[in-house]
């Protein structure tokens, strides 16, 4: 077999300029685009919940839509075909400190949008995962419905959610490669532009694939002391405490 081991050791151990680049914006775009997710998740979540038609079926539609179509399509899509119909155009952004590209715009939009619907399911399981109890003490204590969800449901549900978080993350860094369509300089694309001048195809994808586990696996250990920190179960808690939840009673302390 035509392996060159020099070359492989080589960008494994030493990665050169590109490679680091490439490898630094596939864990930015993966954060934003999760921190997106999140936050549109959270809201849809919220708005599926509701009995109001208005905030309902907008919601439904949006997350058929999105779990209904291929990410690829939606990413080639955002930043292509709305700019071709003459709809919107990505423009670079200057932020002051450094100026942010378009593609990169649509790549962590795109995913924060897909990512979104299935955040909305995810937390919506984790909230009706929340005993009824729940809502009923606490409305019996005068709380508002924001203040219920933030105080008594929220924190109940997030031990729920955190195991389909990490994996959604998980999933997250490797469909960062898929916005190498639109041009950006991730870790494949970065992988790609060594390999047209290297022709070393064998060894390049040997090491980026040995630099998307190795993310996958340090992000594992992250997610296995979330579960822990976040999964301890209430059996000290005095009788009296029980209604709330350990995690809901340090926030009615105020703690």
């Amino acid at each position: 077999m035509n392996f060159n081991w020099d070359i492989f050791w080589q960008y494994l151990l030493q990665p050169s300029d590109v490679y680091l680049y490439g490898l630094w914006l596939t864990c930015v775009i993966a954060v934003m685009a999760m921190l997106l997710g999140c936050v549109l998740g959270l809201l849809a979540a919220l708005m599926r919940a509701s009995s109001n038609p208005l905030l309902n079926y907008p919601v439904r539609f949006y997350i058929w839509l999105m779990r209904g179509t291929p990410l690829l399509v939606q990413i080639v899509f955002l930043y292509t075909a709305l700019a071709a119909g003459g709809i919107f155009r990505f423009e670079d952004l200057d932020l002051g400190l450094f100026i942010l590209p378009g593609n990169i715009q649509a790549a962590i939009i795109a995913l924060g949008l897909n990512e979104g619907a299935y955040m909305a399911e995810i937390i919506r399981s984790g909230i009706n995962a929340v005993d009824r109890g729940q809502y009923e003490a606490g409305r019996s204590l005068g709380m508002t419905y924001p203040r219920l969800m933030r105080r008594i449901v929220l924190p109940q549900a997030f031990r729920v959610i955190v195991p389909p978080l990490g994996n959604e993350f998980n999933v997250m860094l490797k469909n960062t490669t898929l916005v190498s369509v639109i041009g950006v300089q991730e870790l494949l694309l970065s992988t790609q532009m060594i390999t047209s001048a290297t022709f070393r195809v064998f060894e390049l994808y040997l090491v980026v694939a040995i630099y998307f586990l190795l993310l996958t696996t340090l992000w594992g250990f992250f997610q296995r002391w979330l579960e822990m920190r976040f999964g301890r179960t209430d059996g000290h808690v005095p009788a009296s405490g029980r209604m709330f939840g350990l995690g809901s009673m340090k926030f009615l302390r105020g703690r």
